[in-house]
């Protein structure tokens, strides 16, 4: 019997619309289990879910059968309707960011994704969105950036 194998770990970050605080300490927890849940039901295993007021990091085992582009227009429409329902407005960037990692650098983005709050009293989202693009070696148009 044929079968086909997938080990894909992305690493996907995504903000607020104009990365406005719309996350509240107290929804936060709620939002980032149910991001996760959302993940597991179109296959892809959440490894870890974590962020600030005004944005997400997301670690996740790709389903063999939907393709990234996919796995975040679901991830960020179903959660951006359950903020809505809690919250008088809410709204995500239109875009993400969407990374590869390897299996040995599980470990390494978990503890990243857990400090959140602890790193960014140091660096503002935008530069950290930055750093990870060049650490990734991609081009980037400001001009659409952070839409």
């Amino acid at each position: 019997m044929p079968q086909s194998h997938a080990a894909v770990l992305i690493h996907a970050v995504f903000s607020t619309a104009n990365r406005a605080p719309l996350i509240s300490p107290e929804a936060k927890p709620e939002l980032h289990r149910y991001i996760g849940g959302t993940a597991k039901e179109i296959d892809c295993s959440p490894i870890c879910v974590g962020g600030t007021e005004d944005h997400i990091h997301m670690l996740v085992r790709l389903g063999r059968t939907i393709t990234v582009a996919d796995m975040m227009k679901k991830v960020k429409a179903s959660s951006s309707a359950w903020m809505k329902s809690r919250e008088l407005a809410f709204a995500w960037q239109q875009g993400y960011g969407a990374f590869s990692i390897s299996e040995e650098a599980i470990g390494v983005v978990v503890h990243y994704i857990e400090t959140q709050e602890e790193h960014h009293r140091k660096m503002t989202f935008q530069e950290e969105y930055l750093q990870i693009l060049r650490e990734h070696g991609l081009e980037w148009d400001e001009r659409f950036l952070w839409e």
